[in-house]
């Protein structure tokens, strides 16, 4: 049984991180409490039911009261609102931090409400389904997974302390500044996504496609685009809108890509499209090589080996 690091910890936002937050530290014993807070009544019942809180509350600042951490689980644009809420019922000594996919924007937005005394210790564990709500985590989701950490200013004892606890939750945990942060992520996740949103949009605007052969023979490809294009919403417009520039270098820099392609594919130019898949082959290698996928059939779709 691990040790606890945690005396109480207040998770606002119940989502598919969060829950996952709460589940792995129950079921690893890394915290002594679990609170949390949620804009919605029925969210704040489904934790409940669920069980991976044990006490919810109708406000922030009522969750944030007497917590050791407090994790910001909210889209990207609610967090600025939430940490001027929640500033002045922070404990002397607590930490907060945050999983959001942007960091440069969190930090300008979340610490200015930053009380002395207090650590803020900006996060973003690299895991998630397509799935989201209170009903949708699990513990082991952030299993050798990577979190990266944004120390900043915050205390060196801080900053270790919530180490060992993402660690505790099965990830591998690295510190990374923010700029650089946003810059990988919009080359690993959020170009990705949108691309995959766009793939979506094109095959719903085809007339000569019908709806049924979309869904009959997804498994050529499409299905893993709507896969990543079902994510929630909200949380990848806050994304995008936050960590614009990266986002926007990256996708011209595609473009470019596409358009070297487009070029090989009008001249029946086929070296150079095998010597473009042979590398970008490799990446796919290099990604089952870190432990971060499988080599399954399927993409390691556990339906699939179970069939």
């Amino acid at each position: 049984m691990s040790q606890q690091i945690y005396d109480r910890v207040a998770l606002i936002g119940l989502g598919l991180i969060a829950s996952s937050m709460g589940h792995a530290m129950k079921k690893w014993n890394l915290a002594g409490s679990v609170v949390g807070h949620a804009r919605s009544e029925e969210t704040r019942k489904a934790a409940l039911e669920v069980g991976f809180c044990d006490e919810v509350f109708d406000t922030a600042a009522e969750a944030v009261k007497d917590a050791d951490l407090v994790v910001l689980a909210v889209p990207v644009l609610a967090m600025g609102p939430i940490a001027a809420e929640i500033r002045d019922h922070l404990k002397p000594g607590a930490t907060v931090t945050d999983v959001g996919s942007v960091k440069q924007a969190v930090i300008e937005a979340v610490a200015p409400h930053i009380p002395e005394g207090v650590d803020f210790v900006p996060g973003h564990p690299l895991a998630g389904t397509e799935h989201s709500g209170p009903r949708a985590g699990f513990a082991t989701l952030f299993r050798n997974r990577f979190c990266l950490l944004v120390p900043g200013h915050a205390r060196p004892v801080a900053v270790e302390r919530l180490t060992r606890l993402w660690q505790g939750m099965g990830a591998n945990v690295e510190q990374m500044d923010a700029a650089h942060h946003d810059r990988v992520l919009a080359v690993t996740s959020h170009t990705p996504h949108l691309i995959a949103y766009t793939m979506v949009g094109v095959a719903d605007h085809l007339a000569q496609v019908t709806e049924s052969e979309i869904i009959k023979y997804s498994a050529a490809g499409f299905r893993d685009f709507t896969r990543i294009a079902a994510s929630d919403p909200t949380m990848w417009r806050d994304v995008f809108l936050t960590n614009k520039e990266a986002t926007l270098d990256i996708l011209g820099r595609f473009m470019e890509e596409l358009f070297v392609l487009q070029r090989a594919i009008r001249m029946e130019d086929g070296k150079t499209l095998h010597d473009y898949f042979t590398r970008t082959r490799a990446i796919r290698r290099g990604i089952i090589e870190a432990g971060q996928d499988t080599a399954a059939p399927d993409f390691g779709r556990v339906k699939a080996q179970e069939e």
